[in-house]
Formats: structure tokens, sequence, C-alpha cells
């Protein structure tokens, strides 16, 4: 990831901020959210209930509004935490410019032994592609990217910069990963975008449906876990974390920095609400909105998702109201 550098004075006059208990001179060098930063780095805190979290970060400088009190932390006070944030990362994560060169495959991309390439592949700087690939007409591979050995990638295959597969991954036609994720702030009546400077991480014997949507992280990495098999349609978020051998079935949508634990299966149509946990070994079943978070071994279905026993029930007393209504108006 490139990224640049800023002392904290030179922050809070770009931002028009007041710098509380830190000193002027502070580098800082990257942005991270709070369970991730350390000294040298920047993070934010636009929602008030995840001030505790805040006092506990390890951040060199968090970004706050007037309302909010972290004691004695170094803080930088703007109006809008979110909107600072979001010009922060252009700042201090500038995006290179594109590396194009006349011939498709970059002369400093290293194609394996074994690795067949179909006519329209285009592989970008820089990117590593192990021994035994199959890449199928019309591929495109951006720069900084590294597939593992024994990976297959269908027609139409998109992966941005910096994506990484392991061993033995397929994605059939059509899917993209590393794509923007969903951020936008609203300033001023417009929704201003979010840089996402992230990078998607897939683990070995991944295997990826057609037109499947995997968005890169805002900040780090959005991950698909090994051995985990999603289906055709499917949209995963950013900074979304997928446990190992997980199953994600047909048209499934989940919604950004939400995890899935080991062997969780989603059937088709299921919905994760952002920021929530899926236990390990969970099932939700088809069409369910998942809106909080879930122990070990639930089983759960409907719309919102509860015990599957208790939706049961709960159809089972729908079905039966007309007759009862009918009771009634008969008196």
């Amino acid at each position: 990831m490139h990224t640049g550098s800023i002392t904290a004075q030179e922050l809070a006059s770009k931002l028009n901020g007041t710098l509380l208990h830190c000193l002027p001179g502070m580098l800082l060098h990257e942005v991270r959210s709070l369970d991730e930063a350390g000294p040298g780095h920047l993070s934010f805190l636009a929602n008030p209930k995840y001030a505790s979290k805040a006092l506990k970060a390890e951040a060199g400088l968090i970004l706050v509004d007037s309302k909010t009190d972290l004691g004695e932390r170094a803080v930088l006070v703007v109006e809008n935490p979110y909107w600072a944030f979001a010009q922060c990362i252009a700042w201090l994560h500038p995006e290179p410019e594109p590396e194009w060169e006349q011939t498709p495959i970059h002369s400093t991309a290293k194609i394996g032994a074994r690795t067949r390439l179909a006519p329209g592949v285009t592989i970008g700087a820089r990117t590593v592609v192990e021994d035994g690939c199959v890449l199928h007409p019309g591929v495109h591979i951006g720069a900084d990217c590294v597939l593992g050995q024994g990976c297959e990638l269908f027609s139409g295959v998109v992966l941005y910069r910096r994506t990484r597969l392991g061993e033995n991954v397929r994605i059939h036609a059509n899917s993209v990963l590393g794509s923007d994720g969903y951020g936008y702030v609203l300033v001023d009546g417009k929704h201003q975008k979010i840089l996402q400077v992230g990078w998607v991480e897939v683990g070995d014997d991944v295997e990826i449906g057609a037109c499947v949507t995997v968005d890169r992280g805002a900040l780090g990495p959005t991950r698909i876990g090994a051995g985990t098999k999603v289906d055709n349609q499917c949209q995963i978020a950013h900074n979304v974390q997928v446990g190992e051998h997980c199953l994600i079935v047909s048209m499934t949508g989940i919604s950004g920095s939400a995890k899935i634990g080991d062997y969780v299966t989603l059937a088709g149509k299921v919905g994760v609400v952002g920021h929530i946990e899926i236990g390990a070994r969970s099932i939700v079943g088809g069409g369910s909105v998942v809106a909080k978070s879930l122990p070990e071994g639930s089983f759960v279905t409907g719309y919102p998702a509860r015990p599957h026993k208790e939706w049961v029930e709960a159809q089972a007393a729908v079905n039966r109201l007309p007759k009862i209504l009918k009771k009634l108006q008969r008196g």
C-alpha cells in the first residue's frame, strides 16, 4: 500500500481542526481502524458508542467531534470525523498511477511454468502468477496481484490490484474481486466518496461462482477463508471476513465488516447486515436476513432471522389466522 506522511499540525490546518493532548510535530503515516492502529497511525471515532474502543486503541491520533471526550487521549477535533477520515485516506494513501505497456502482459509480471494464457488475457505490473494456472480468454489481472499454484480463472474475470489468491482457486466467468467498497459520506447535501485502498485475500481451494462481486477493504483486506465455496451472483462487501469451509449460496449479500465463522452455511438469498458476527457452524435458512450477531452452532430462518423452531411455530400460527378470523366473524 502506497502511503504518505504528515504532521499532526499540518493535518489540523488542512482540516480546520483543533489538536488536544498531542505534539504538533508528531508524524502520521497511515490511516487505520481503531482495532489496528498503532502509535504512528491516524484513526477516527464517528459513533460515540465506540468510545470505549477508542480509549483502548493505540492510535497516535484520533479524529473526533466536539461532543466527544476521550480524556487525555491525543485527538484532533473536527466538525465531521467521518468526512475528515475520508480526506485523510486520500492524503496518506495516494492511489498509484496506472502502469500500462503496449503488450498485454506487463514486462515486470512473473508467469510460472505450465501456466496457460488464452488470447485476450492482460496482466499488470509486478503481478505473480504461479505454476500451473489457467487463465481463460478476457481475464484481466491488475498490478501487484498474486495467484497461487493451480488457479483457474474463467472468461471475463477481473482482479483489481493487490488481490491475492491462494492455491487451486477457481473463479467462474465475469466475477470481479477487488472493486471499490460502497463507502460515502454526506457533506453539504452531496455524497462524497470514501476512497477504498485495501485489497482482497482468498485462501486455498476456494471456488467462486459466476457474476460474484467481492469488494476490497476500505483500509485492510476483505478475506475469504480456505475451502469456502461461493455460489453465483453473491455480493461480499468491504472488510468482510469469511471463515474457512463456508457455503455461501446464490444471491446472498454480506454487508461491510461482517465476520462469518468457519463452516457456516448461508442459504440462497440470505442477507447479512454489517458489523455483526455469525458463529462457526451456523446455518442460515434461505431468504433470511441476519440483523444481529449469532452464537456458534445457530440454526436460524426468517426476517429478521430467529431460531428455526421458533420461526416454524410462528409461521404455523400465522397460517391459522384466516380460520380464526372466520370463526370470530361468525360469532
